[in-house]
């Protein structure tokens, strides 16, 4: 439980992109700079899954990149907390029907929080991400 509260406090973030227009990565790199002030959470981008406490995934998970995201996800250390950002990543739109395309990230790891839009402001990343920190506060991983 002081562990829980501790990472909450100051959750490192990794930024997984599994493709699409980009228009998402775009907005997210928006929202970690000095502009929108992401750290003013505590919130900081890590470069390994190994020392992540939150998987930020933008983009349509496809057939190639459902391995890679499930090794990044079971890389992380437990408690592990997975934010959807974009359209492409909540639902697979407007990739869904696509014969190479799974679908949004929840078909295959456990999603946490879902930020839609096509593409999401950096303020609604944040809101999603702040919410996601409320939840790890609380010790709810289910609601």
């Amino acid at each position: 439980m002081a562990s829980r509260w501790v990472r909450s406090k100051s959750p490192w973030l990794i930024h997984f992109n599994t493709g699409g227009c980009n228009g998402c990565d775009i907005e997210f790199v928006a929202a970690i700079t000095p502009r929108f002030d992401i750290e003013r959470f505590g919130i900081i981008l890590q470069g390994s899954p190994r020392h992540a406490d939150i998987l930020a995934v933008t983009g349509p998970v496809t057939l190639q990149i459902a391995d890679r995201l499930k090794r990044v996800y079971e890389q992380m250390p437990d408690p592990k907390f997975v934010v959807a950002l974009g359209a492409c990543a909540v639902s697979g739109s407007p990739f869904k029907d696509c014969y190479s395309v799974h679908g949004g990230v929840d078909t295959v790891i456990p999603v946490d929080a879902y930020v839609p839009g096509c593409a999401p402001k950096p303020e609604a990343m944040i809101y999603g991400i702040a919410k996601l920190i409320q939840k790890m506060r609380g010790g709810d991983k289910n609601g």
